[in-house]
């Protein structure tokens, strides 16, 4: 019997029984969409929280273990030296407020001193203009300007943020502070006592040549002042203006080490090999790993309820195909008159649920997808309504891989076939001068 035969044969029954495949079709296919769905869940949210991982953080960063460790030249050059080690970045930050003056506008904020050749090697572009190369040049974080302000933006802001209050809602005074480029701007710039506000050091003369991307989260402000190292000296003269306590026995500088590789295929190596040399460090990317396992078990449970609702769907085919070969009695009987063997009967009744499970799959593969859509897309506007919050825009609640899609049909066809296994073989027991006495 050829092949074109058999599927004749198969197409032969599915078109007389129309309905009742259609409905075992449904079922499969409702079976199947809900274990990619179902699995799609796990799959968005460790998308989402890996997304948020690696924005916030650098992977190629690697954190030297207490923050404030301190290194010597020597140290620092034995790091540099462990292979596919990029650079070793050295970050300083001042233990004082600064205030900044511009025009009618000032505005307090932190401030950091850094060797900007290495920082530029690591770092993302600028959002706009340069890194320094003078001493009286600074880089002014991403919210500087918002967060200059003036008499006038300050009530404004006072006003929206008690409307903001009652609706329940918070208002964070974006639309006020200064909108122009401040590239190329002097600022003035003054340290600031911790026990009174209001006593200032001699104010310095800077100019702004950059100012830095935009931070990861959305909720971050930030507007601190970047300097060269050589500025140390000076901004350590004009603390001892400002502090009432003997400026030996205060430490006014932090300095921080971290250590970049130079792609992300190399942090593990180094971790071990500084590990190896007894240093303390630490990478996101082992945060990731633990993130992976614990999605994985995530992503499997979800996988094994859903196969739980494919089997459901596999009663089903079995009824179909029990129903079919009860209704196709005689015709088995007259196809082994002729010589069928009882391995193409099987062969026919299994291509039948396989046929079923394959065009369930593919339709539950489509509408899986438009679920997906529909709920990345619906989900973070009803949830925004719903809590007043408008930070589910970056959530990702389903996601659908190429592996899920292959389980999920792996799963699906399998069990169809499975499900026309047993009616299969039950049609290869019936007897011929049986199956032929059988009234039409």
């Amino acid at each position: 019997m050829l092949f074109k035969d058999q599927v004749d044969f198969v197409m032969q029954h599915i078109k007389k029984n129309k309905l009742r495949v259609f409905m075992t079709v449904l079922a499969a296919t409702m079976g199947c969409a809900f274990l990619i769905v179902l699995a799609s869940i796990g799959f968005g949210l460790q998308a989402s929280m890996e997304e948020e991982i690696l924005s916030s953080e650098s992977v190629t960063k690697i954190e030297v273990m207490g923050g404030e460790a301190q290194f010597s030249e020597e140290e620092v050059a034995e790091i540099e030296a462990v292979e596919n080690v990029q650079t070793v970045l050295k970050t300083t930050t001042i233990d004082a407020e600064v205030k900044s003056f511009f025009e009618d506008r000032d505005t307090i904020s932190g401030l950091r001193l850094t060797n900007f050749t290495d920082y530029a090697s690591i770092a993302k572009p600028l959002a706009e203009g340069t890194y320094p190369k003078n001493e009286n040049e600074i880089v002014v974080g991403y919210h500087f300007g918002q967060t200059l302000l003036n008499e006038a933006d300050r009530k404004l802001i006072e006003e929206k943020e008690k409307a903001a209050k009652t609706e329940g809602t918070y208002y964070n005074g974006e639309e006020e502070g200064y909108k122009s480029s401040l590239i190329g701007k002097e600022i003035e710039i003054a340290i600031r006592s911790y026990d009174d506000p209001n006593k200032l050091s001699d104010r310095m003369t800077y100019t702004i040549v950059g100012v830095m991307p935009k931070p990861a989260y959305e909720w971050a402000i930030e507007n601190r002042i970047y300097m060269m190292d050589e500025q140390r000296a000076v901004l350590e003269n004009s603390f001892k203006q400002v502090i009432d306590e003997n400026p030996a026995d205060y430490q006014l500088f932090f300095e921080r080490y971290d250590i970049y590789a130079k792609s992300l295929e190399y942090v593990k190596p180094i971790l071990e090999d500084l590990r190896g040399k007894g240093y303390g460090v630490y990478s996101v990317t082992e945060q990731l790993e633990d993130l992976n396992v614990f999605f994985l078990v995530l992503k499997a449970g979800l996988v094994f309820v859903g196969t739980i609702a494919v089997l459901i769907a596999s009663i089903g085919i079995f009824n179909t195909m029990t129903m079919a070969v009860t209704e196709r009695t005689r015709e088995i009987g007259v196809l082994k008159a002729i010589g069928a063997s009882p391995k193409l009967i099987q062969r026919l009744f299994l291509m039948e649920s396989t046929f079923i499970g394959v065009i369930g799959t593919v339709i539950a593969i489509a509408i899986s997808y438009l679920v997906s859509f529909a709920s990345n897309l619906l989900l973070p506007i009803v949830l925004e309504a719903a809590t007043g919050e408008e930070n589910f825009g970056n959530i990702q609640f389903s996601a659908i891989p190429w592996q899920l899609v292959v389980i999920a049909a792996t799963i699906s066809i399998g069990v169809a076939m499975i499900s026309g296994l047993r009616p299969a073989r039950k049609a290869t027991k019936i007897e011929v001068m049986q199956a032929l006495r059988q009234e039409l």
